[in-house]
């Protein structure tokens, strides 16, 4: 019987067919073992790979050609309180608020949490007592100190003394507002401190302000005892017949320490308001 004319090539066919058959193996196995900054094929996008914007750039989709949207006015975030603008913003009607919200409790641990984030965010402009010579402050006066030419070019303002009546006198939801919104040179920490730490913080002033006044009949009985009892030291006066200690020589000033205010110049001068109460 006499072969087809094609059946000379029709062997070579099938064994190039049967090698070009384990290509598409090859690739997916290439595919899945190997790592390339080129993304990969894909046959049914399922969209995978979408256009994007970049902050800043324009997009013909919208109006004002803007890619950053803001927020629909009136959104808030998920969450939050509304309508309760004695907890979130210190106010009660259209006044200051001169008392703490009922969500927030006053107690120990409220007054821990307020140091621990007056420390962290305050401290370091008001100073741990809120006398406003934070370390910043008196970095600030040594370099001064040390260059007076510098004190007509700097714009530095001393942070505020939390002691002065001005500040005493300022009810809670002013300071609330301040630690929110900042005050003048005082930027604001409504990002960085959660509503219920800026409460916490108030309360920690409030305590600070109480222990610069504070008697003996402002400390619980309890306490007082434990006060009275405490063996205070006594200055013991002269043995008879020895002279009186001679007068203590002047210290000397440093000079490398901010010059000290006197009461009278500080008394006239005005209350900084740099940091208003509880931010840095």
């Amino acid at each position: 019987m006499r072969k087809p004319k094609w059946w000379g090539w029709i062997s070579p066919a099938i064994v190039v067919l049967v090698v070009l058959s384990f290509i598409p193996l090859a690739m997916i196995y290439v595919a899945r073992n190997s790592q390339s900054p080129i993304p990969r094929l894909s046959i049914i996008p399922d969209m995978d790979n979408q256009p994007r914007y970049k902050a800043q750039m324009e997009s013909p989709l919208f109006a004002d050609q803007r890619v950053m949207r803001r927020p629909v006015e009136g959104t808030v975030p998920a969450g939050s309180p509304v309508g309760n603008s004695l907890l979130t913003q210190g106010i009660v009607g259209d006044a200051w608020a001169t008392a703490f919200p009922p969500e927030i409790e006053l107690n120990d641990e409220l007054l821990a949490r307020g140091q621990e984030r007056f420390n962290i965010y305050c401290a370091v402009c008001h100073g741990y007592d809120g006398s406003g010579s934070g370390a910043i402050d008196v970095r600030v006066q040594r370099l001064l100190s040390n260059d007076p030419t510098e004190i007509q070019q700097t714009s530095w303002v001393t942070p505020s003394n939390y002691h002065t009546d001005t500040v005493r006198e300022r009810p809670v939801g002013h300071i609330f507002n301040t630690i929110t919104n900042g005050i003048r040179t005082m930027p604001p920490y409504e990002k960085q401190l959660s509503i219920e730490d800026r409460w916490a913080i108030v309360a920690y002033v409030r305590a600070l302000q109480l222990s610069r006044t504070a008697s003996i009949e402002d400390v619980p009985a309890e306490e007082r005892n434990v006060l009275e009892s405490m063996p205070w030291p006594q200055q013991e006066p002269p043995a008879e017949g020895l002279a009186d200690p001679a007068p203590a020589e002047p210290a000397v000033e440093d000079q490398d320490a901010p010059p000290a205010e006197s009461t009278a110049d500080a008394a006239e001068q005005p209350v900084a308001e740099t940091g208003g109460e509880g931010g840095a």
